[in-house]
Parts: structure tokens; sequence; C-alpha cells
């Protein structure tokens, strides 16, 4: 027995559950929805034997993957009974059980694989892209959504980012008319003219409307424009993506594995976002990655509304997987949140997310910040129910 499997022996003896509300400084719209105000996520802990924890973190949208009550419930009352006393030797078997326990809930399903490999990766003193296949990148280019309806105070996060250094922004559009869309566009590629802009509908589009508007945007030369449709428009997608010169990215439509296959077979994209949110976890984001590479597709790796729990997952998983090329949008830890929950600041440097070394997720989580933030937990509720 090598000696990290004989670490990895060790039991799963706590579960713990906290559903948060974090504030945010401003208003983000989307075009499928908005977020103000605050968003809120569920944070798991597992505890070891050895008194090491582990954290993930679901962070659900209800107009995109689920409820964080759904997140709660799945995490709380389905997966704990069937983790609690089993080994981290386990972990293929505790995710394949968990897996068909309940359906859909993706997000509380990467929450528990990185939890899991959070403290697997404490206990045999190794970081999660470990567990992942082993590390290919040591930075993530940083990218940022400008998605403010009041344009004149993303005219001021522009400027921070540049003087931050990143040379990432998408903007996301479809939420307003066409004007505004383009009059953005405008003043973006007038006064930041270094930046590489990205395009972002997020299935904001109809379908009368759809061919007319990416094509306006396209004369801007975005590096792609981003699922301007619904996601089941499968047929429209491709059409669009036909009359595109620029390359034309899904998001929405694509989840999981399941549905890259169909979006590789009837060519909707030339890309593809991959977020462990919607695939249910850090492997099955790499699967997806691995499919896009190997039909030739690009990819980045896309966030849900997070905090810097998140965002680490997410990082992990893109450094362990070479085809995921496009850069990430780990931004909102510093450019959203009013106050992140971890420990130390996420890792972004000069326009890049590094790569965490240290063992797990590389970061532990605040617990005191956690708990300010609660509005509800299962905290010291250990066992099954």
């Amino acid at each position: 027995m090598s000696e990290q499997t004989k670490d990895l022996s060790e039991k799963i003896v706590g579960f713990d559950v906290w559903h948060i509300a974090v504030p945010v400084v401003d208003r983000r719209d989307h075009g499928i929805g908005r977020v103000e105000n605050q968003i809120e996520i569920i944070v798991l802990r597992l505890v070891g034997e050895s008194g090491l924890e582990g954290f993930g973190e679901a962070s659900p949208w209800v107009v995109f993957t689920g409820s964080p009550e759904a997140s709660f419930a799945a995490l709380d009352r389905y997966m704990r009974p069937l983790v609690v006393g089993r080994s981290l030797a386990e972990i293929p078997a505790i995710l394949e059980d968990c897996r068909s326990v309940v359906m859909h809930c993706t997000e509380a399903k990467a929450a528990l694989e990185t939890a899991l490999y959070d403290l697997a990766g404490r206990v045999a003193g190794l970081p999660v892209w470990a567990f992942l296949g082993g590390k290919v990148r040591d930075r993530i280019p940083l990218s940022c959504s400008i998605a403010n309806p009041d344009f004149e105070r993303d005219k001021a996060l522009l400027d921070r980012l540049v003087d931050d250094r990143v040379g990432l922004i998408k903007l996301k559009a479809g939420f307003s008319t066409a004007e505004f869309d383009i009059s953005r566009l405008e003043y973006i590629r007038k006064h930041h003219p270094e930046l590489d802009v990205r395009v972002d509908f997020n299935q904001g589009l109809s379908q009368e409307e759809a061919r007319e508007r990416v094509l306006q945007v396209a004369e801007f030369e975005p590096t792609f424009i981003e699922q301007p449709v619904k996601a089941n428009q499968f047929q429209l997608m491709a059409r669009l993506r036909d009359s595109l010169d620029v390359p034309l990215l899904a998001d929405e439509s694509v989840f999981g594995p399941e549905d890259m296959t169909r979006a590789i077979n009837e060519q909707i994209c030339d890309g593809v976002s991959i977020k462990i949110m919607k695939t249910g976890g850090l492997q099955r984001a790499g699967v997806v990655a691995e499919m896009a590479r190997a039909a030739g597709l690009t990819a980045y790796g896309g966030d849900m509304f997070e905090t810097g729990l998140a965002h680490l997952a997410g990082t992990h998983m893109i450094a362990a997987n070479p085809g995921i090329t496009l850069g990430c949008e780990f931004y909102q830890a510093k450019y959203f949140l009013e106050e992140d929950i971890l420990a130390e600041t996420f890792p972004v440097r000069d326009g890049f997310v590094e790569i965490p070394e240290k063992p797990g997720l590389g970061i532990r989580v605040d617990l005191e910040k956690v708990r300010h933030y609660t509005l509800h937990s299962s905290e010291g509720l250990n066992g099954s129910q």
C-alpha cells in the first residue's frame, strides 16, 4: 500500500452545511436574469478523523442551474448518509453513489467532490490538481464581465481592470437594446483598444432577432460570441454559427458530457464554457474539456455567482486540463463581492489567476465569515439523518 493510499484510509466523521448570503458591490444584468444585493450559496465542510477539514461550494443560480434550497437539501438530507463514516479511499464510489441518490443538483455534487478532494489533498499533502491528472499550467488569464445596466459604473470598472493589468473582458449583452450593446462596444474599442473583448448574450435573444443582433456585434470582431439564444435551440445555434465569421461558443446548451456529444454532432459551436457547477464536478468538467479538445473546439473556464471557494475548485480543474485555453472568469471574489469567505485573498496577480501549490485547494475558508453570513445551517449534525 502506498503512503498516499494509506493516508486516504482516514474516515470522514463530520459533515456540515451552511446556506449563506454574501453581499455584492453592484448589480449584474445577464440575458436570462439579474443579480443584485447578494448572492446565495451553499458551503460544505467535511471533517476527517484527524481533524483536518475539506470545503466545497455549491453556487446555484435559479434561472440557470437550480436553487440554493435544493442544493442544501441534496447535501444535507440525501448525500450525508452516503458520506459520513466512509474513507477517503472510497471517493470514486462515494461520488457514484451520490450521483444517483438525487437527480440533477449538479452544484451540490460539485460541492461534494470539491470538499472530498480538498480533504484528501490536506491528508495526503497534495494539491487538488494532483488528483485530476497533474498540473499543465501555472496561471490562467483572468476575464471580468461587464454587466452593469449603469454603464458609467462599468467605465470605472474598466479603468480599474486596466490598472490591474486584466486583459480580458466579457460584455454581457442582450438584456437591453441593441443600441445599448453597440454603444458600449464602441466605447470599449475607442477607449480600451488593448482589451480582448468577448460578448455573451446568456440566451437573451429571440429567434426572430438573433441573426441581426449577432451580426451587428460581430462587426466589432470580438474573440467570440456566446450563447445568443435559448439552450435548447440547437438548430438555431448551428445556423448562427454558419452565418458568423466570429467563433460562436455554447454555455447553457452544454451542461455535461451528454450535451457535449450532441453539440459536437450537430456542430452548434466553435467552443464551450466549462463550469463545474453545470457538469456536477471537477472530473466531469475535465471530460467535457477533453471532448471539446478532441473535436477541435476551444474552451474557457466559466463561473456562476461564486465566492473564492468555488473559484479555487475551478482553478484546480483548469490547471489539469490543457484544452481550456481561453482563460477563466473567476473575477467575483475580487471585483464583485463585498467580502470573500476565504481566509486569504483569492490568488489574482497582474491579470492572471495563480495555481495554488499547497495541499488541498490551497487556501482555507474563514468559518467566522461563513457563520456571519449564514441564513440556515446544519452545523454539528453528524451521522445520517
